[in-house]
């Protein structure tokens, strides 16, 4: 029994917190964007199902908790779900309904007779949101923390290894790596992970000159405390060991935000770079994860890294801290992945609205229609295969089949 309310402490409540937060920052996005422009909000809830605690505020709006913690909505006056797809086809029911209620001019309160613009906005304040939010974590992180930054000096060269081939020497300074600037030496390993088997050119100072460098990370598969194993681009670089190249950076909060919106940035590219490869066929999809592999990093996270902890508060101190940072990282991927132009998805919406602006009228109800269905088997489907990979990285089938072997 306390194996069992150990494991719950350690895995389910750090992914609940870490989840909760970004869900509903997201659905705030869109709440506070709705009502800047005056749009009749029925209810903001964090989780599904039945209420177990809800209140209204003077505008009449319902806050709730639900009993399911796995996500949140907004509904807008007028939805019939809590995804605010709008139903096209009763549309002219609705005008009639609000007309004979409340009035012509009320129809301006209801989002789906805003101007295209405002609804445009409104859908995508969900991600921009997210991005604010990582973009504020890492800054938190950086203004109280700070960060030691080694620099990108190569301190050892892999003998027989892809930068041994390609001329990397002790000594070298590496400025720029596939294009991006390099800051220190983890922004290098960042960059070289994802690459495993593409040719990428490098900048390097070396003995006061600037040397142009070709070279191909191979891929490796290397042990991961938090995932078990990850496959990944290596060079065979190691650091430079000499103190003089390591120095802890403190950051005022305007240069904490700079930063963090630079790490923000990063992370967003790093994915979409990623994601188009796998797109190529040129990287396998196994390293895609769903909600149990979330669950599983969030747990590990706040399991190791209470590790060690000399006491209760040094332990809360590393686990916030990691647990903080992955949950700028999530935010970051849960604002990319709602812009995707999927219907049922922020970037559905979005595109749905770029074509009625283009041809001055709303997507026939009919092809809206399938687009939703389509959009959901897309949604479903890519969660579905998430899970099998969570399920593999878990190794459930190997459990399952020793039990009925």
């Amino acid at each position: 029994m306390l194996d069992v309310l150990t494991t719950a402490v350690t895995f389910i409540v750090p992914f609940l917190l870490v989840l909760t937060l970004v869900v509903t920052v997201h659905e705030l996005g869109h709440f506070l964007a709705a009502r800047s422009f005056g749009v009749a909000i029925d209810r903001f809830s964090i989780g599904f199902g039945r209420a177990i605690a809800s209140w209204r505020d003077r505008q009449g709006v319902e806050w709730r908790i639900g009993w399911i913690p796995f996500g949140g909505y907004v509904r807008f006056s007028g939805d019939e779900n809590e995804a605010s797809v709008p139903d096209q086809e009763g549309l002219e029911a609705l005008r009639q309904e609000v007309e004979q209620r409340e009035g012509a001019q009320a129809l301006g309160r209801y989002y789906h007779f805003k101007p295209i613009w405002q609804r445009a906005v409104i859908a995508a304040a969900g991600p921009a949101a997210n991005f604010v939010l990582a973009i504020m974590l890492f800054a938190l992180l950086l203004a109280t923390l700070g960060e030691q930054v080694t620099k990108a000096r190569v301190g050892a060269v892999e003998p027989g290894s892809a930068a041994a081939h390609a001329g990397f020497r002790p000594g070298d300074l590496i400025v720029e790596a596939a294009g991006r600037p390099v800051a220190s030496f983890e922004d290098l390993m960042t960059t070289v992970r994802i690459r495993g088997g593409a040719s990428t050119d490098f900048v390097v100072e070396r003995g006061g000159r600037t040397v142009e460098i070709t070279a191909t990370p191979a891929w490796k598969d290397v042990p991961d405390r938090i995932r078990g194993s990850q496959r990944v681009g290596r060079l065979g670089l190691g650091a430079s060991q000499d103190p003089a190249d390591t120095v802890q950076v403190r950051y005022n909060p305007v240069d904490a935000v700079v930063g963090g919106a630079k790490r923000t940035w990063s992370v967003l590219t790093t994915t979409v770079y990623y994601l188009g490869r796998i797109v190529q066929g040129q990287v396998g999809a196994d390293q895609i994860s769903g909600p149990l592999g979330i669950a599983n990093v969030t747990g590990k996270v706040a399991q190791f890294s209470a590790e060690g902890a000399p006491n209760l508060g040094v332990m809360l101190l590393v686990v916030t801290v990691n647990l903080v940072q992955l949950a700028a990282l999530i935010s970051v991927s849960v604002g990319f992945m709602n812009l995707l132009p999927i219907p049922i998805l922020d970037g559905g919406h979005l595109l749905f609205y770029a074509y009625e602006a283009v041809a001055r009228r709303p997507l026939a109800a009919r092809v809206q229609a399938a687009g939703y269905r389509v959009g959901l088997a897309l949604v479903l489907g890519l969660m579905l295969f998430a899970t099998w990979n969570d399920l593999q990285q878990l190794r459930v089938f190997k459990f399952l089949g020793r039990l009925f072997s």
